[in-house]
């Protein structure tokens, strides 16, 4: 699985343990998007030269057309988790703990973003969909949802059990019945054609009735498309590293082995 990866200055300087934010892309994206299209390297040095973020390490990985799920082309999830992340503690000072991590994405990523933080609340501390393509109802015609493969059957047609088995709801009884509550940040724009702001609400108003104080939705002027995403991914940093530990130093000291999951 390829990546980017943005360190920031201070990474260089000293020896602290930093938190990671990991950006998932969306359909038809791949590792360079978030920094060709979001201008996160700009938007980072911003936002941590003005205190508004902790500095930290963000990892932009690559696996188009995954939607970031065990599917029949890539099994991305199971590569994100068990090759991708250990691979990035051992090459990085990363902080190992819950702490340390965080996932955010658009569109597909968003999908992915929110996936993890439920089938995973324990290894996440904040989460952030933005323009999430996470239908509950009926899957747009022109969504890239329908010709991706973790949802085709044999015969290459959409399959919505496929979809429905692999979508966020099939994990909300798992997730609101272990002890760890992800706080979850929430875009759209209210001009988005494929349906998904009344998806993103819908989803808000779930978490708002099991965790209200760790939940936040934005409905924003504008589409599906950068201009929303590049508009709102700062504000989105923001919320989730409130949740994240501070970078510090001495964090293999610990006893913490690279990937290590609590």
């Amino acid at each position: 699985m390829p990546y980017l990866v943005y360190l920031p200055d201070a990474y260089m300087k000293g020896q602290d343990y930093y938190p990671v934010l990991y950006l998932l892309h969306g359909a038809g994206g791949d590792e360079r998007t978030w920094a060709n299209n979001g201008h996160i390297k700009e938007q980072a040095d911003s936002l941590i030269a003005s205190g508004a973020i902790l500095p930290a390490i963000i990892v932009m990985p690559g696996c188009p057309a995954s939607w970031w799920v065990d599917g029949a082309k890539e099994q991305a999830e199971t590569a994100f988790w068990s090759d991708l992340v250990p691979v990035i503690g051992m090459r990085y000072r990363t902080i190992e703990t819950r702490g340390g991590r965080l996932v955010a994405g658009l569109s597909a990523g968003g999908y992915g973003a929110v996936r993890f933080a439920m089938r995973y609340p324990g290894r996440i501390a904040a989460a952030a969909a933005l323009s999430p393509a996470i239908y509950t109802g009926t899957v747009p015609l022109f969504s890239a949802a329908r010709t991706q493969p973790p949802f085709l059957d044999p015969d290459g047609q959409f399959d919505r059990a496929a979809w429905d088995r692999l979508n966020y709801p099939a994990l909300l009884e798992q997730y609101f019945a272990q002890p760890s509550r992800v706080p979850f940040y929430l875009v759209s724009g209210d001009s988005d054609k494929l349906g998904i702001a009344s998806e993103t609400s819908l989803l808000f108003n779930l978490l708002l009735a099991r965790q209200p104080q760790q939940a936040e939705l934005r409905v924003v002027e504008g589409g599906h498309n950068w201009e929303v995403w590049e508009a709102n991914i700062g504000a989105a940093m923001q919320y989730m590293f409130k949740y994240a530990d501070k970078p510090h130093p001495a964090e293999r000291s610990a006893g913490l082995p690279a990937g290590y999951f609590p």
